[in-house]
């Protein structure tokens, strides 16, 4: 299947990535082009401002989750009917797993993908240094990938001048400049840059900056080094083998938590999940009163509960739903904020107290630091899975929240590193903790979910 794509790289978080990434969605739409956006890594909120532009759902690619097989396999499969596919690396683009691998580095993602790489560069506090700092990025593997650089934060009476000295030295395209707009930038809190709707008058600054980048980029260039990329194997997953018999099994209905406070959510698990035979019916411990009926089961993922805890406190309708229904031996999986949520108590982000679902025994209480982040490996301690035996899972975490009770029946272990702790609450029909799961790196844990699902509504 042939893709044309690149990747949007940079040599440190916070060079810009993802506000030119979305500006140049926008001017690739605003040239009638269909695009598929990807992040790579664990990332949520990014994948959120693609979304916003495209208008259908971004997706994430990560080499520790998955091997050379799925993410390319996920890729295809996400970039199909598309003109062109756009992703945005993560953090510098040598900076894996442990802090000293490339693993699960945006140039693994380049690798791995056999995906054209161009370089954003933050010239800001640079001049005739600009070129060693490029060459350096371009030669520390052979295999670098980088076609490309963008210069950012560059005047435009700079510009020739620089653009012509890298020429001069190094052998690679100098894809344009990117000079402040300040009145584009988008504010940051916690967890990552604020989510797109509450962006004042996003799509206006959006579409003033995508103009800016049509001026200021050769987008065609960039154009023609993403139609150079190989053709991606056409390849079919394990994952999809079971079609026939699934196809054969009761449809369950899965309840799905999606609001302003929970909003963490990879759009490719809830993929997985329908095509094991999940029907996903999103409701919102916000606004609603009642869970949607004839439920199977629940996920509460991750967002910013601590932004809405006295109104998700007030909503105690929905709160005692949710308990009876977990009481009663509904599945239920929650992670980080969804976790938070299911306790006796959460504080906010001013510190208060909110009550919680009750479930955990405890309370999850505000940190003044990041308490827990980056990929870990869990597996559980003793026994079973929902009922079946589902090995190691990769996953990750990263909150400035934690629990007096994060669970001890999995253990967590940091890949590079001799780092460990207990974490997760895990029972016959419940998995709740502080780490997120990407299904596609272990479906195992996926398949006995929604196989239990099935067991709960035969009981009924």
């Amino acid at each position: 299947m042939k893709i044309p794509r690149f990747l949007l790289t940079a040599g440190a978080s916070g060079s810009g990535k993802t506000m030119i990434t979305c500006g140049i969605l926008q001017a690739l739409k605003n040239r009638r082009l269909k695009a598929a956006s990807f992040k790579c890594g664990p990332d949520y909120i990014d994948p959120m401002f693609h979304t916003k532009v495209i208008g259908t759902k971004s997706r994430n690619l990560d080499t520790f989750f998955t091997d050379r097989e799925t993410v390319r396999y996920l890729l295809r499969k996400n970039a199909q009917d598309c003109d062109i596919a756009v992703m945005e690396g993560v953090m510098g683009y040598y900076d894996g797993v442990g802090g000293t691998t490339v693993r699960a580095s945006a140039y693994e993602l380049a690798k791995e993908t056999d995906t054209p790489a161009v370089l954003i560069v933050n010239c800001k506090g640079m001049s005739v240094s600009i070129v060693p700092y490029i060459k350096g990025f371009v030669e520390f593997q052979k295999d670098s990938g980088i076609r490309g650089v963008i210069l950012n934060q560059l005047s435009s009476m700079l510009y020739p001048r620089v653009k012509k000295l890298i020429e001069d030295h190094l052998d690679i395209a100098v894809l344009g400049y990117v000079p402040k707009a300040e009145e584009c930038a988008v504010e940051s809190r916690h967890l990552g840059l604020i989510l797109p709707d509450e962006v004042k008058d996003f799509q206006e600054k959006l579409n003033r900056f995508a103009g800016i980048l049509e001026e200021t980029l050769d987008l065609d260039q960039l154009l023609k080094i993403a139609e150079e990329a190989p053709e991606i194997e056409e390849t079919e997953l394990f994952v999809k083998m079971g079609k026939a018999q699934i196809s054969l099994k009761k449809q369950v209905k899965i309840g799905v938590a999606m609001d302003e406070a929970f909003c963490f959510i990879y759009e490719d698990n809830l993929n997985l999940l329908k095509e094991l035979g999940a029907e996903i019916v999103p409701f919102s411990p916000l606004h609603h009163k009642a869970l949607p009926e004839d439920l199977s089961g629940m996920l509460l993922y991750g967002g910013y509960p601590e932004l809405f805890g006295k109104a998700l406190e007030d909503n105690w309708e929905m709160r005692k739903a949710i308990c009876e229904k977990i009481q009663s031996g509904m599945p239920v999986m929650a992670e980080c904020g969804g976790f938070m949520y299911l306790h006796e108590t959460f504080e906010n982000m001013e510190r208060e107290s909110c009550e919680g679902v009750g479930i955990i025994r405890g309370k999850a209480y505000r940190t003044p630091r990041l308490s827990r982040f980056g990929y870990i490996e869990v597996s559980k301690k003793e026994g079973t899975v929902f009922g079946q035996e589902i090995g190691n899972c990769p996953a990750h975490e990263f909150h400035y929240f934690d629990s007096t009770d994060c669970g001890s029946d999995f253990y967590a272990r940091k890949p590079e590193s001799k780092r460990g702790w207990d974490c997760i609450h895990c029972t016959d029909t419940m998995v709740a903790g502080f780490p997120h799961f990407y299904y596609y790196g272990n479906p195992r844990l996926a398949e006995a979910f929604v196989e239990k699902c099935r067991e709960y509504v035969k009981k009924q």
